[in-house]
């Protein structure tokens, strides 16, 4: 099984190195580590992280809630939050990114890892679900259907088109849906068309008799 991809957004850098050491003992992998909002969204477009681990303060122009919002909206990646900001105006910035966990700092490794499982097992239910839809969305783009009136002769049986031209009923609901016909005879049209013919009177009461 591949190693979890993990980019670390952190504006300290010694907080940085002891974030990575934790999760590489774990077994992670790290992509990358940034100390900028600019940084940080360059290496997912580089790198292609499975989930971000994101400091609310950083350094440049944007800060992690900022960036975070960006990642999610282009690349559909988790984020964790790591910060020791609890304001309420800050968590209510942080929550309309929809990140999977907001950790205070200092937080433990138990609670650091179940995070990032957190984050990596609502990433793929939310891949799946989209496949889903995509598929779904796909098999009604292909279906058929007949609707509204369609003029039919009342004799033959044959429709007229858009265009006015008649045609057999088969052909027509072919053309204009996913049905498919096999041919046979109904009881009253075999009795009409062969009532009088001996093969069939003698069919019909052989048939009577192994009831």
């Amino acid at each position: 099984m591949d190693k979890v991809k993990i980019l670390i957004a952190e504006d300290e850098q010694i907080t940085a190195m002891d974030i990575t050491e934790i999760l590489e003992n774990i077994g992670y992998e790290i992509t990358d580590t940034a100390s900028t909002g600019e940084q940080a969204i360059e290496s997912v477009k580089e790198n292609k992280p499975d989930i971000v681990l994101m400091d609310i303060r950083l350094e440049g122009k944007m800060d992690g809630i900022e960036v975070a919002e960006h990642i999610r909206s282009q690349y559909r990646i988790p984020i964790v939050f790591l910060t020791a900001y609890y304001d309420e105006t800050t968590v209510e910035r942080a929550k309309k990114t929809e990140p999977c966990a907001y950790l205070s700092k200092p937080f433990e490794e138990i609670d650091l890892k179940i995070a990032i499982e957190l984050g990596i097992y609502r990433a793929r239910l939310e891949s799946e679900k989209e496949a889903l839809i995509n598929d779904l969305q796909k098999a009604l783009s292909e279906v058929k259907t007949l609707k509204g009136f369609l003029p039919i002769c009342s004799h033959c049986k044959n429709i007229r088109d858009d265009k006015g031209y008649w045609n057999q009923i088969e052909g027509y609901i072919q053309k204009h849906s996913d049905a498919e016909f096999s041919h046979g005879m109904c009881p009253e049209c075999s009795d009409e068309l062969y009532g009088k013919e001996d093969w069939y009177i003698e069919m019909k009461n052989e048939e009577k008799q192994k009831k």
